[in-house]
């Protein structure tokens, strides 16, 4: 299957470290050799690059680990690919507009009979694949449940929410969806996060030969948090998420999750 990562923080942060990590499994250490993508925002606009190609041997992964772009919230998919042709309009993460927002979102995992169980009419997929399509499923509910006004926060995310309890009956659905304020995660059967924050510490990576000091990089206001679909340090406690349970992180911290 696929991996995901994301960051949600309280300052604009750079994801290099985390991202040298999980590049070396999209080929290298890992299996996951059908195209890779990220996509960063800064206030309200988004860049993505994606390649179609393996993260390890990518020249634009290397220039991703390489130029440290400071954001506050990001999502990254390095892809396995099970349903769709390795192609750039397969790759994720996938971005819509909504209500005035850039919504990307990024799945790990397999659906079967997605095209009759989840029907689309308003967003309709530009690729062939069963993430993206399930995506404009969830965009089409939120549009008939809301209309042309975006909910409050705990409504949308408690929908969102629903909703991916429904898709997750087809099959495997780990998501990662945001906004750029929230960053919203669901469980399906394999998601790990850590929240960094003071006091700091070193994080050894386990796919690369990379060690950093959090103290010498960070101040003492910092709240940093990782989701990935496996943890990618090998010195610190990640928390494993239960199947069907879903977090909501703004600036670092979870402010709401499943009971």
């Amino acid at each position: 299957m696929c991996e995901l990562l994301a960051m949600s923080a309280n300052v604009p942060t750079d994801i290099c470290f985390s991202f040298s990590g999980l590049m070396q499994r999209g080929g290298n250490t890992g299996p996951h050799k059908d195209g890779w993508g990220i996509t960063f925002y800064e206030g309200k606009g988004c860049r993505s690059f994606k390649d179609p190609i393996p993260s390890a041997e990518s020249k634009i992964a290397t220039f991703v680990t390489e130029y440290p772009i400071k954001s506050e919230v990001v999502i990254c998919h390095i892809r396995q690919a099970n349903s769709g042709n390795v192609c750039l309009e397969n790759t994720h993460p996938f971005t819509r507009q909504m209500w005035g927002k850039n919504w990307t979102y990024a799945h790990n995992g397999q659906l079967e009979g997605f095209k009759q169980a989840l029907p689309v009419s308003v967003h309709i997929p530009v690729g062939t694949t069963d993430s993206e399509h399930a995506f404009c499923w969830l965009l089409d509910q939120l549009h008939f449940k809301f209309g042309s006004q975006e909910p409050p926060t705990q409504a949308l995310f408690e929908f969102v929410a629903l909703q991916a309890s429904k898709i997750n009956t087809l099959g495997v659905f780990n998501l990662l969806l945001t906004d750029g304020d929230y960053l919203f995660a669901y469980c399906s059967n394999n998601l790990h996060w850590i929240t960094r924050k003071a006091p700091f510490g070193e994080a050894s990576l386990i796919d690369a030969e990379v060690v950093v000091d959090f103290k010498e990089v960070t101040t003492s206001n910092d709240i940093v948090t990782v989701v990935a679909t496996q943890p990618l340090t090998d010195n610190e406690q990640w928390h494993k998420m239960s199947p069907s349970a879903w977090h909501l992180f703004k600036q670092g911290q979870s402010i709401a999750a499943s009971r």
